[in-house]
């Protein structure tokens, strides 16, 4: 299996903080996997908890709500409320109750897609008060974004965002040549079930099955009143529209010239909103670095995994150099960076010339990839497929060497050889070599 070890040490740093660790993130990416054996061994094995004191829940499993039924039976176990099929909470405490009686010893509750209990918030916020409870659970929505984690449980929350498979974790699971691991990478992504199939074959459809029967039911459950045909088209268009500048307005242009469908600006709004909180895909802001400021439109759109935006696709436009940049976006995500791209403005020949006969210039914005920043470190980071002209080169370059500070500037290609810095201070890294190294960045 995958190692997790990243998300693992989150979770030891965390035991005991008198804090409900939170694990988030897209839907069979591993959290419940990370959670309810990866560091459940660990509890096992390495600190000798016994098993009576390791509560594993979870919420999504009909063998697991089973347990509830015997408690308050003249109420229902699960109900549905608005769109959504709940769990009873009351029932759920009477469980917790019954395993927990003995205040002597130290429990670890370890619950699973923990949204779906009924009052979920008010329930965690009650074991906070037991001094021997240490909570962990898992959440599949952006109700549990690292700011409202923080309002929900009054500074006692602890949020770990999950990524689908690093290529680094990736690798610890299969047995391929480097390159040949990266090809399938970039087709299949970092599902772990996906990567998991033995051919081709099976990863197309375990990863198309994940797509329709998981995400676009997720938002069809959350969300009933909705034409699906008009929420997977959109996701279609922004799949394909990947490391483009966009905004609602352009979307809504696209659908209306190329589907002939008629898709409102707010409508378009209110889907990248619910695929946000799905978490499928993230909504990057591009940054004036000159004029250090965010603008608002357009943005960008980058996808949590890869392999899902080529299923979205059918797997028909496996373009690497739009899926290279989501995966380099991705990386420095996992190494802990807030990253934004990156916008210069320089001054260029417009051509013409003013009446005294001297040239004029304009200003024209130029992108860099990505501003990647933590803690006192910020990296300027580019990203190209080839650089293999003149011409390709001055195309990449020509954004990072108008920026005016010191920071570093880092060139990523996938179809490189051995790093080395440029005669302008520019480190140039292969593709391979910056996501199988965790400090790549400063070589």
């Amino acid at each position: 299996m995958f190692k997790r070890d990243k998300y693992l040490q989150q979770l030891i740093k965390g035991k005991g903080n008198n804090l409900i660790k939170v694990i988030t993130g897209v839907r069979r990416c591993g959290k419940s996997y990370l959670l309810n054996t990866i560091f459940y061994n660990y509890l096992k094995n390495e600190c000798l908890i016994k098993e009576q004191n390791i509560i594993k829940f979870a919420f999504d499993s009909e063998e697991d709500i089973a347990k509830l039924d015997k408690y308050l039976p003249d109420q229902p176990t699960t109900y549905r409320v608005g769109n959504q099929k709940l769990v009873n909470d009351r029932k759920f405490l009477l469980y917790i109750a019954e395993l927990t009686s003995s205040n002597k010893d130290y429990f670890y509750l370890l619950l699973d897609e923990i949204q779906i209990l009924d009052e979920f918030v008010r329930v965690l916020n009650g074991f906070l008060k037991h001094a021997n409870f240490d909570v962990y659970v898992t959440g599949s929505n952006s109700r549990f974004l690292s700011s409202e984690v923080d309002t929900e449980f009054g500074g006692r929350g602890d949020r770990i965002h999950l990524l689908p498979l690093s290529f680094s974790e990736y690798l610890t699971g299969v047995s391929l040549y480097k390159r040949d691991a990266l090809d399938s990478y970039i087709r299949y992504g970092g599902i772990p079930l996906v990567q998991l199939k033995n051919d081709d074959e099976d990863k197309i459809k375990e990863t198309l099955s994940i797509y329709k029967e998981t995400y676009l039911k997720d938002v069809k459950d959350r969300h009933q009143n909705i034409d699906l045909i008009k929420v997977d088209e959109t996701l279609k268009v922004i799949a394909s529209m990947i490391s483009t500048p966009i905004n609602p307005t352009k979307i809504e242009n696209t659908f209306n010239s190329k589907y002939k469908i008629v898709l409102t600006n707010d409508a378009i709004s209110n889907y990248i909103g619910w695929f946000e909180e799905a978490y499928l895909l993230n909504k990057v802001l591009r940054y004036n670095i000159k004029g250090r400021k965010y603008i608002g439109t357009p943005y960008k759109i980058y996808f949590e995994d890869v392999g899902i935006r080529n299923a979205i696709l059918n797997f028909r436009e496996v373009d690497e150099t739009d899926l290279i940049e989501n995966i380099v976006y991705n990386e420095l995500r996992y190494r802990g960076f807030n990253v934004d791209v990156g916008v210069v403005t320089i001054k260029t020949n417009s051509g013409r010339k003013d009446k005294n006969g001297n040239d004029i210039y304009v200003d024209k914005d130029t992108e860099c990839d990505f501003v990647a920043n933590k803690g006192n470190k910020t990296y300027y980071v580019q990203v190209a497929l080839d650089i293999s002209s003149e011409e390709k080169k001055d195309q990449e370059y020509e954004s990072i060497r108008n920026i005016p500070d010191s920071f570093k500037k880092v060139i990523v290609v996938k179809n490189e050889g051995k790093h080395y810095y440029t005669n302008e201070g520019f480190l140039r890294i292969s593709l391979l070599d910056f996501l199988m190294n965790q400090d790549s960045l400063d070589w």
